[in-house]
This record gives structure tokens, C-alpha cells and sequence, in this order.
């Protein structure tokens, strides 16, 4: 298993390292921390500090690498990565197959 970038994240992912000029050589940190209502909250940005360990799985989709550590993977096999900008909001959403319940945000859930 491993973690997908739908077409449009990635596109929307190249589009803000060129606004913010961030090279495309630093990967996507993708992890799960406590907190939101639903007690598991979902952190996404650009690695630029933390190296990338032995104990962090590494993935590749539509031309953008992600990292995760072992942990947040426990949490996140097999999620889809994916964005919208229709009415109902913009911004990036994770669906999560692993996820058993999520809040009306959809910014954290519980497993």
C-alpha cells in the first residue's frame, strides 16, 4: 500500500512551490498528530527541515515525492491525497480508507 496524489493535488502542489519558490527536490511531508475533534488530525508541508530517515517510507506520484514516518503510515496506507476548489471549500482533503469516522470539516478522524 502506499499513498496516492490525485492529478489536481499535484497540480496544485507544483503551482504553490512556484509561488513560494521551493524547489521541486523537497518532498511532501505528510503526517498524523493528535488533536481535532474527532482525536487524529492530518499535517501536510513541504520538508524542508527534518531529513528523511531510515524509518520514513518515501512515495512518488504524479512527479511529487512524499514523505511519511512509520507511524503516521500506520494511519495513512492507502489514503488518496486530492483537491478541490468547488463551493463547498478549496483546499487539499485526504480520503482515507482506514479512516472509520471524520468530522463534518473533514479535518480530523478516528480510526
Amino acid at each position: 500500500m502506499s499513498i496516492t496524489i490525485s492529478e489536481r493535488a499535484a497540480k496544485r502542489i507544483h503551482e504553490i512551490r512556484q509561488e513560494k519558490n521551493i524547489s521541486e527536490n523537497i518532498p511532501i511531508r505528510v503526517s498524523v498528530v493528535s488533536g481535532g475533534c474527532s482525536g487524529l488530525t492530518y499535517d501536510l508541508d513541504f520538508d524542508s527541515q527534518k531529513e528523511i530517515t531510515k524509518a520514513d517510507k518515501e512515495f512518488e506520484d504524479h512527479g511529487v515525492k512524499v514523505v511519511v514516518d512509520m507511524r503516521s503510515f500506520l494511519y495513512l496506507a492507502g489514503t488518496n491525497l486530492d483537491f478541490t476548489d468547488g463551493l463547498t471549500g478549496q483546499g487539499f482533503h485526504f480520503q482515507n480508507p482506514n479512516a472509520v469516522r471524520s468530522c463534518t470539516c473533514g479535518e480530523s478522524f478516528s480510526l
